[in-house]
């Protein structure tokens, strides 16, 4: 599975941005999909997972009630809409697929947040 994410970007604090992340193939073999996020000199965190059948999420605390993830099954995508953007978000966001072959991730993609 090939992963292509896109959507990052520089906002100011408070703004919003949408990340997409399209799958090269169908997602419904997919067990979860999901995204991390790294910022600089930090260790990789969970953002946001889906399970693919059924659409049981988890969030991290620091974005519950912010950020919200939903999937396309049609067009093999999980998007991750961030709203109430804060400083503490910048980071590069990285999506991965969690399948029955192995675990898959994208290319990262940065979103810088100024205050």
């Amino acid at each position: 599975v090939q992963l292509q994410a896109s959507g990052g970007g520089l906002v100011q604090a408070g703004g919003s941005l949408r990340l997409s992340c399209a799958a090269s193939t169908s997602i419904s073999s997919v067990i979860t999909m999901g995204w991390y996020r790294q910022a600089i000199g930090q260790q990789r965190e969970l953002v946001a997972r889906i399970v693919i059948r059924g659409a049981g999420t988890n969030y991290a605390d620091s974005v519950k009630g912010r950020f919200t993830i939903s999937t396309d099954n049609a067009k093999n995508a999980v998007y991750l809409q961030m709203n109430s953007l804060k400083a503490e978000d910048t980071a590069v966001y990285y999506c991965y697929a969690n399948t029955r072959d192995g675990l898959f991730w994208g290319q990262g993609t940065l979103v810088t947040v100024s205050s």
